[in-house]
């Protein structure tokens, strides 16, 4: 078992991992910037570092830094959470060379996956359904084209590396991919680094549904059902769910399996996340892998009992995946709302401010992630990400209930927060008869906004 964990991240994945630590008697370093020295993660740590200026690309991006905190804290693991550098291979090399165990997969599965291009090609060749489009990275512009003449307009272009929606354009017709072309390859290489395109078939009114998978290092893997992430703005997802309501149990078992056996090709070991499109016939489609813990994975655990950072730790300590895939029951269902420090009256703006005043709800099947608490500013440097309300139900429409009544209960003052949208989403006749899709929380929010608007201008 692990000794001593370094938590290379901030914010509300950070106090989750401490209190997982805690529980299976681990000691928790909490690394931290300067803006984060006041941070609930820093309280609640065994021991914590500072590991440099606000600025993440001096602080929670400095892989020299982390390493340095770890070593000297005299720490055994390190647990990069999600973002940051917890898909960066180097990292985990680093982490590997100064013997320190980084909880996650191996820097190798990591580079594998974290290529789209590469990543769908051995997804691919494992079986697993994938959009019709580039076999691999673009040459150029004219391939692209070319490309497009087979499989029909829409298209969509994204970068081959990173992810977050960044870098994406839909082309409509091939004016529109001569004009976005340029744009996609210039933003990919500002955000990533790296200008290269794929190239894909642009689903329309899709739903954006994701498979969590646990592996161990001796072979042994199952998946834990899904989780549907199609209420999202701009590629930014606002409320998860698990299961999905338009899964069926045989199309769950199906894409479970391609799940398992596309990670079992690659020898993947500790959490995943295969994350797919399904058009309205009901096909699915592989588009990436996330080789971390995801936000969302609260509703995961609230559906299935499972405990996925404590597998993760208890994983990466070389302790073997008791669980067999008949052991995973999905009985009820459960919702998570993302509540975020932005003004959806104006286009979900960031907001900044101190917390004057924090309620969390509570009650029967209500669970809050946040590291917010009275009194606290949250540092406008990072994320705008608050608290993560997640509720369950033995159905959905008691899910959806139990998540209206939170969302009420929840008071944050000074600061504005995404909740006034939230509520409206979760009693939106649409999405409370599940027929949204990635494209829906865009059109709801223009809706919304001028019945706003005329509200206040009566």
């Amino acid at each position: 078992m692990l000794n001593k964990v370094l938590i290379a991240n901030r914010g509300e994945i950070a106090v989750r991992i401490v209190r997982a630590c805690q529980e299976l008697g681990i000691k928790s370093v909490v690394a931290y910037s300067e803006a984060d020295r006041d941070s609930l993660a820093v309280r609640l740590a065994d021991e914590a570092v500072c590991i440099g200026p606000a600025a993440a690309a001096k602080s929670y991006l400095n892989p020299p830094a982390l390493i340095t905190a770890a070593l000297i804290t005299g720490c055994d693991g390190v647990h990069p959470g999600y973002g940051f550098l917890s898909e960066n291979p180097y990292f985990a090399e680093m982490c590997a060379d100064v013997k320190l165990t980084f909880v996650g997969p191996s820097a190798e599965t990591m580079r594998l996956m974290g290529d789209k291009a590469i990543g769908r090609q051995t997804m691919r060749a494992a079986g697993v359904p994938t959009v019709p489009g580039s076999e691999g990275e673009l040459r150029n512009l004219e391939e692209a084209i070319d490309i497009a003449r087979q499989i029909g307009y829409p298209v969509l272009l994204k970068p081959s590396a990173g992810g977050g929606g960044r870098g994406m354009r839909v082309a409509y017709d091939e004016s529109d991919l001569v004009r976005a072309y340029p744009t996609a390859r210039a933003e990919a290489e500002a955000a990533f680094g790296r200008g290269d395109l794929l190239l894909e078939k642009y689903l329309t009114r899709v739903r954006h549904v994701e498979i969590q998978v646990l592996a161990d290092r001796y072979g042994h893997a199952i998946h834990l059902g899904e989780r549907d992430c199609s209420a999202q703005r701009r590629h930014q997802k606002i409320v998860e769910e698990a299961p999905s309501p338009i899964v069926t149990p045989e199309v769950r078992a199906r894409m479970g399996a391609d799940a398992v056996r596309g990670i079992a090709s690659i020898g993947y070991v500790n959490a995943g996340t295969l994350e797919f499109l399904m058009d309205q016939e009901g096909n699915y489609y592989f588009i990436e892998m996330n080789t971390r813990i995801q936000v969302e994975h609260p509703v995961t655990e609230m559906v299935t009992g499972v405990d996925l950072v404590r597998w993760q730790l208890l994983i990466a300590s070389g302790e073997r995946l008791t669980l067999q895939q008949n052991d995973i029951k999905i009985s009820r269902h459960a919702v998570e709302c993302r509540i975020n420090a932005e003004d959806p009256e104006r286009d979900f703006l960031p907001a900044g401010g101190e917390v004057e005043f924090y309620l969390p709800p509570g009650g029967p099947g209500v669970r809050v992630d946040s590291h917010l608490y009275a009194g606290y500013t949250p540092p406008r440097h990072y994320d705008s990400l608050l608290a993560k309300i997640i509720t369950s139900g033995e159905t959905r429409d008691d899910a959806l209930n139990r998540m209206r009544r939170a969302l009420n209960e929840c008071v944050i003052t000074g600061i504005k927060t995404t909740i006034p949208f939230q509520l409206a989403l979760i009693d939106d006749p649409e999405f409370r008869a599940a027929r949204h899709h990635t494209a829906y929380v865009g059109e709801l929010l223009r809706t919304w906004k001028e019945e706003r608007s005329a509200l206040t201008a009566v």
